[in-house]
C-alpha cells in the first residue's frame, strides 16, 4: 500500500512539473505580445522626426475610423507611408527568419545553424547585384531586383536538395553543400560588382547589408501570406521534428517519414528565408539569435520554440531598426549592420552561458 501510494504521489509530481513547464512556455508567448506592441508603438514615435504618443495615437486611430484625427497630413504621411510599412516590414521578416531559424537548428541538428549559413542569402545577392549593376532579371519594373532575389534564392535551395543527396540528405552533407554553395555566390557576387561602375555597385553593397526603408503595402501584401502559411505549414510538422530530436533511427523506428520531413521542412525554411531576402536584403544573426533566446527559457519543444522564436525575432528586428534610424539622426543606418553588432556579443554570451551550463 505504501509502495502504490508513493509511486502516485511520483506521477503527481511529474504531471505537475510538466504542467508548470507546459505553462511557462505558453506564458512566455503571451508575454512576447504586448512587448512586441510596446516596441512597434514606440518604433513609431522614432527616427529623424520625433512624434509624441498622442500623435501616433491621434494618427492610428483617426485613420482607422476614417477621420482626420486632429493631426497634420505630414504626420499621417510619417505614419502611414514611411515608418508603419517599415515596422510591418520588420515584423513579419522577424517572424519569418526566427521561426525557420528555430526548425533549421532542429532539422540540421546544429544549435548554430542559421537561414542563411546555407548559401540562400549569398544566392539572393547575386541575383540582386546582377539585376542592379547589369539590369539583368526575370521581371521588370519595380520588381526587377525582387524577382532575381528570389529566383537565386530558391535555386540556391534546390542545388542544395539535389547536390546534398535529394531524399536521402543528412543534416552534415546539407550544411557541407550549403557552405560551399555560400562561398561560390560570394565569389560570383564580388566578380559582377568588379566589372560595374561605382554607383550601380554602391548600391548592390548597400542592399546586401539588409535595408527596411524600401518597404510599401503593396509589397507587404505579397509577403504576408508567404510567412503567414510557412509558419503554419511549420507548425504543422512539429510533432514529427520533436520525434527527429531524438535522432533518425528512432524517429523512424515510430513511424516518422524523416526524409520527407527534412526535405519538406528545409523548402519551406528556404522559401521564407527566400521571400524575406528579395524584400529586405540580408539581414544576420535574427535566425541564429532568437531561437537561442527562446530555447534557454522554453526549451525545444518545436511546438512552442517556433511561435517564440518568430516573436523575439519580430522584437528584436524591430529594436534593431528602431536604433538604426534613432542612433545616428538624421543618418539612417543598415539595419543589417545593427543586427550583427547586437547579435554578435549576444550569441557568445549565449554559447559560454550554454557552456556553463553543460559543465
Amino acid at each position: 500500500m505504501d509502495k502504490t501510494m508513493a509511486a502516485r504521489m511520483e506521477r503527481a509530481c511529474i504531471n505537475n512539473a510538466y504542467l508548470a513547464h507546459r505553462l511557462r512556455k505558453k506564458m512566455f508567448i503571451v508575454a512576447a505580445v504586448p512587448v512586441l506592441c510596446l516596441i512597434a508603438l514606440f518604433s513609431v514615435a522614432s527616427g529623424c522626426v520625433s512624434l509624441s504618443p498622442g500623435d501616433v495615437f491621434r494618427s492610428l486611430s483617426g485613420t482607422l475610423a476614417g477621420g482626420a484625427g486632429g493631426v497634420s497630413s505630414q504626420v499621417d504621411l510619417i505614419v502611414w507611408q514611411l515608418r508603419l510599412p517599415r515596422i510591418a516590414m520588420g515584423l513579419l521578416a522577424g517572424m519569418a527568419l526566427g521561426g525557420s531559424g528555430a526548425v533549421m537548428q532542429v532539422v540540421l541538428r546544429n544549435p548554430l545553424a542559421d537561414p542563411y549559413m546555407l548559401g540562400i542569402a549569398s544566392a539572393a545577392g547575386f541575383g540582386a547585384s546582377l539585376a542592379l549593376i547589369f539590369g539583368i532579371g526575370v521581371l521588370g519594373g519595380p520588381y526587377l531586383v525582387i524577382g532575381n532575389a528570389f529566383l537565386f534564392a530558391l535555386m540556391a535551395s534546390g542545388l542544395i536538395m539535389v547536390l546534398s543527396g535529394g531524399g536521402s540528405a543528412t543534416p552534415e552533407s546539407m550544411v557541407l553543400t550549403g557552405l560551399a554553395l555560400l562561398f561560390f555566390f560570394q565569389a560570383l557576387t564580388t566578380i559582377v560588382q568588379y566589372f560595374g561602375d561605382s554607383d550601380a555597385v554602391k548600391a548592390a553593397v548597400f542592399w546586401s547589408v539588409g535595408n527596411l526603408g524600401r518597404s510599401n503595402w503593396g509589397k507587404l501584401a505579397v509577403l504576408f501570406p508567404l510567412v503567414c502559411s510557412g509558419l503554419v505549414l511549420l507548425l504543422l510538422r512539429s510533432r514529427d521534428l520533436n520525434i527527429m530530436n531524438a535522432g533518425d533511427d528512432a524517429a523512424m523506428s515510430l513511424g516518422v517519414p524523416v526524409a520527407f520531413t527534412r526535405a519538406f521542412s528545409m523548402v519551406v525554411c528556404s522559401l521564407l528565408v527566400a521571400g524575406v531576402v528579395s524584400f529586405t536584403g540580408t539581414i544576420g544573426f535574427v535566425g541564429l539569435v532568437a531561437p537561442h533566446m527562446v530555447r534557454l527559457v522554453i526549451g525545444n519543444d518545436v511546438r512552442f520554440l517556433v511561435p517564440a522564436s518568430a516573436l523575439v525575432g519580430a522584437i528584436l528586428l524591430i529594436a534593431s531598426d528602431t536604433l538604426a534610424r534613432s542612433a545616428f539622426s538624421p543618418v539612417i543606418l543598415p539595419v543589417g549592420a545593427v543586427t550583427a553588432f547586437l547579435g554578435v556579443p549576444l550569441l557568445i554570451f549565449l554559447i559560454r552561458n550554454d557552456r556553463k551550463g553543460a559543465t
